[in-house]
């Protein structure tokens, strides 16, 4: 029979079900594997209900850095009665199944091309535990156990990941050990020739963190110096409130007097919520919202408010499978559109894409610098790949000289020293950002009404069609003096001097990266472009024109991305080609090569693919 063989470059994947507590033993499987210093990444695929679904973990491992998912699976866990059948079929030839053999497994289960290896789990946990949720619990830290045995995991790496990560819950470690030794010693007796999948020690993580994106945008927006959170509990953003007020009950309370100096609020909805966070920026804090595609849905209403009565607000998007309720527990990039117009009427909302978790730390950190400065909702538009699962990451920097940008806010002392009429509304020095003022700034000086009804400069209401012209004329200079303040798009792979262009925003970072390098091998060349903000700096336009044909990755059905180019730029609309993903997976390297390549067979011109050929 074949055999898979591989060294430090495989993927597991664990079937188990949803509510059984797998997903804590499996993290003890891919922290021991990072602990090595071997590069891990875990992907966890799980339904919107409770408890009771098939849920998988797929955890790839690759020395040589590879973060994206995949399709291949090498070894299945199988765990799962309802959705063996599928999980076994998934395995490759001459791969591995790990199954429970306290029941024997059917014959039509029995594949020819792959290896079964039968541990007895339940029979060992009905004569190690009485009760019966620590034998469902131990036995997921058995299988673990097997695991660390089978594919040459230090033992004691293990154990020492099982101590941190029940650290402050010493009772709970000595069971746990128990279980794995349990694991660890019948795949030793039963299975002591090695298989053909090991991993061996490296030295490739360096300082690099695991953290999931979710954790980074709360950690951003404390560094970032947000101090009141709203939110409706919404999949999969729920934890970016909950993250932030785990840190800033940490940081944020006074010493001396006990005192919090900071809001977490939980709103009745998610229009309280944001209505919650214009409120507080308005008052001058620095405010943000955690939600989702319905939430957005929802919020639209209030941020056409925030965008024309010009108050900062902060919103974390971590966008899931839409419409409607869609699925709530898978990912894609499918809100671009409704955020960059979000609101009726004419509206345009500066978008910030993070792809990975430093960038999510980063740009929750400018957001709030961008919405001061520039008076306005700020979206951070993560994902649930990006923000529910843990990644690799370089540390999270944060300068300790840097200092909060609150843009154009005028103290009492200037509001004293101005002589003529106090305009909110009033553009002084042309770039389309008037002065503000706080609540209670001046006794007499700087006050005005907000309102979301046509104004004048002087923000006095006016039904004039001449003062309304005038003042989303410069709203639309503030959006132009906007794209200075924008992350710049990176170019990632390439000189820049390629026949063909590839553009990708998000978390397809590292399905991208990871294709390219393999079409690399392909003789096929090309630029990677790392778009990171809307609106669009000079660049990308530069490098659309700068090359034949331009591939855009997006995960979504429309191409929303590509749509947004179309409109901003004037780009013949058949030099963009699409690369779309929308099954609610996260994309993979085998998906982009397989509709690039066919796209560079079908549709590119004959002189540019003669020339790719040729080069």
């Amino acid at each position: 029979m074949q055999t898979v063989n591989a060294l430090n470059e495989f993927v597991i994947k664990l079937a188990n079900v949803n509510g059984s507590g797998s997903a804590s033993a499996n993290h003890i499987l891919v922290s021991s594997i990072c602990a090595m210093q071997v590069p891990a990444t875990a992907k966890n695929i799980f339904p919107s209900n409770i408890q009771g679904l098939a849920t998988w973990y797929v955890v790839r491992v690759s020395e040589r850095g590879y973060l994206a998912s995949t399709n291949r699976v090498h070894f299945m866990v199988c765990m799962n009665p309802q959705s063996i059948g599928r999980d076994i079929a998934e395995v490759c030839a001459g791969g591995y199944v790990l199954y429970d053999s306290s029941r024997p497994l059917s014959p039509d289960l029995m594949r020819s091309d792959v290896h079964y290896i039968a541990i007895p789990l339940i029979e060992i946990c009905n004569r190690e535990y009485d009760d019966p949720r620590q034998r469902q619990l131990f036995k997921n830290v058995m299988y673990v156990g097997a695991l660390v045995s089978l594919l040459k995991i230090e033992y004691e790496v293990a154990c020492a990941m099982i101590h941190r990560q029940f650290q402050g819950k010493k009772k709970l470690i000595e069971p746990n050990i128990h279980a794995l030794q349990l694991g660890y010693d019948y795949a030793q007796a039963h299975y002591p020739s090695p298989i053909g999948l090991a991993v061996a020690r490296r030295n490739l993580i360096g300082e690099r963190i695991v953290i999931d994106g979710n954790s980074a945008l709360a950690l951003g927006a404390l560094y970032g110096g947000a101090t009141v959170a709203t939110w409706y509990p919404i999949t999969p953003s729920t934890s970016v409130v909950e993250a932030f007020k785990r840190y800033a009950s940490q940081h944020r309370v006074d010493k001396d007097t006990g005192r919090c100096n900071y809001a977490v609020l939980q709103a009745e909805d998610e229009i309280a919520a944001i209505g919650m966070v214009i409120g507080a920026g308005w008052n001058g804090a620095r405010a943000f919202t955690a939600t989702s595609g319905p939430g957005i849905s929802l919020m639209n209403e209030f941020f056409g408010l925030a965008y024309f009565a010009e108050v900062p607000a902060v919103i974390f998007d971590v966008q899931r499978v839409g419409p409607s309720t869609g699925l709530p527990t898978r990912t894609q990039q499918s809100d671009i559109l409704l955020t960059a117009y979000a609101s009726h009427g004419d509206t345009k909302h500066v978008l910030l894409f993070p792809s990975t978790p430093n960038e999510c730390f980063e740009f929750a950190a400018l957001a709030f610098d961008l919405a001061d400065k520039l008076q306005t909702p700020i979206f951070v538009m993560s994902d649930l790949d990006l923000g529910m699962n843990e990644i690799l990451s370089e540390p999270l920097q944060w300068d300790d000289s840097r200092h909060y940008d609150r843009g154009k806010v005028m103290d009492a002392d200037q509001l004293e020293a101005l002589n003529e009429e106090y305009g909110r509304y009033l553009d002084v020095d042309g770039d389309g950002i008037c002065y503000r003022t706080l609540p209670g700034t001046h006794p007499t000086k700087g006050s005005f009404f907000t309102r979301g009804s046509a104004h004048n400069r002087y923000a006095a209401y006016s039904e004039s069609g001449e003062h309304y012209a005038d003042n989303m004329d410069r709203l639309q200079v503030k959006w132009r003096t906007a794209h200075q303040f924008m992350p710049m798009a990176e170019l990632l792979i390439g000189d820049g001097n390629a026949d063909i262009g590839v553009i990708f925003f998000g978390s397809s970072r590292y399905a991208a990266l990871e294709a390219l390098d393999q079409t690399a091998q392909m003789n096929i060349t090309a630029d990677l472009l790392q778009i990171k903000a809307f609106p669009f700096g000079d660049e990308i336009i530069s490098f659309i024109e700068s090359h034949q044909q331009v591939f855009i990755i997006e995960q979504n059905r429309d191409a929303q991305l590509c749509t947004l180019l179309l409109k901003e730029y004037d780009i013949p609309s058949r030099k963009l080609l699409s690369i779309l993903h929308y099954d609610g997976t996260p994309i993979t390297a085998d998906h982009i090569i397989h509709q690039f390549t066919s796209q560079l067979q079908n549709e590119v011109s004959p002189d540019l693919l003669m020339r790719r050929q040729a080069g």
